[in-house]
């Protein structure tokens, strides 16, 4: 299986998809983290091993390259001294490494082109990889607000019902049952507690009032 596969099979488009539908979200999320985790890792070893057979071939490129260069002029060198032998030998070199500098150029030409292609896919997973460690995020804070509204909704939920208004009602009833027994076992208690002079005092004070009143009455009679 190709070590690009969540780039292919598992988009963030289906990915977000299949996490929509999941009945856990967030340990939906967490596995497709591990396995893009996974694959990144081998992505990047794979690029890695690209990269360094890119550089080889250059290498081997520019060994040959530098050689074409140093048979050239040894040849120059040789004619000049008037030694036909020894430019034969140099410019017979030097066409032999020109053919395999161009084999390596055209070596490192191709690995340089599919090393460049595993960058922009290994960018492109670690993008989706980034972007899907900050959906988790989103996700977890979305859950934990839910969650928390969930809990308050429940608790809210017999907050005003029947039965807790009923209860309540019943309360405040017995409640006024109890300041009533007080109070009249207060009035019978202050009643027994009563002295005679006390009670002679009552009479009088009522006595006083109705002969005001009394006074008041005749006062504006015609």
């Amino acid at each position: 299986m190709s070590i690009f596969k969540r780039l292919r099979d598992l988009t963030m488009s289906n990915v977000n998809a299949l996490i929509d539908k999941a009945e856990d979200p967030i340990k939906m999320t967490d596995q497709y983290l591990r396995d893009m985790q996974e694959d990144l890792e081998e992505a990047e070893k794979a690029v890695a091993a690209q990269i360094a057979l890119e550089k080889r071939f250059k290498q081997l490129y520019e060994e040959q390259a530098a050689l074409v260069q140093k048979r050239d002029e040894q040849a120059n060198l040789a004619a000049q001294n008037k030694n036909i032998d020894l430019a034969r030998r140099a410019l017979e070199e030097k066409k032999g490494a020109e053919q395999k500098a161009a084999e390596y150029k055209a070596s490192w030409d191709q690995n340089k082109a599919a090393a460049d292609r595993l960058r922009e896919k290994l960018d492109e997973m670690r993008r989706q990889f980034t972007e899907l460690k900050n959906k988790r995020e989103t996700l977890v804070a979305r859950a934990n607000a839910a969650k928390a509204q969930s809990e308050i909704n429940k608790a809210m939920s017999g907050f005003g019902s029947d039965s807790a208004m009923s209860g309540l009602k019943r309360m405040e009833e017995k409640v006024l049952q109890m300041e009533a027994h007080a109070e009249a076992t207060d009035e019978l208690n202050g009643a027994k507690g009563k002295s005679l002079d006390q009670e002679f005092e009552a009479l009088g004070k009522d006595k006083a009032v109705e002969d005001e009143l009394a006074a008041l009455m005749k006062k504006y009679e015609s």
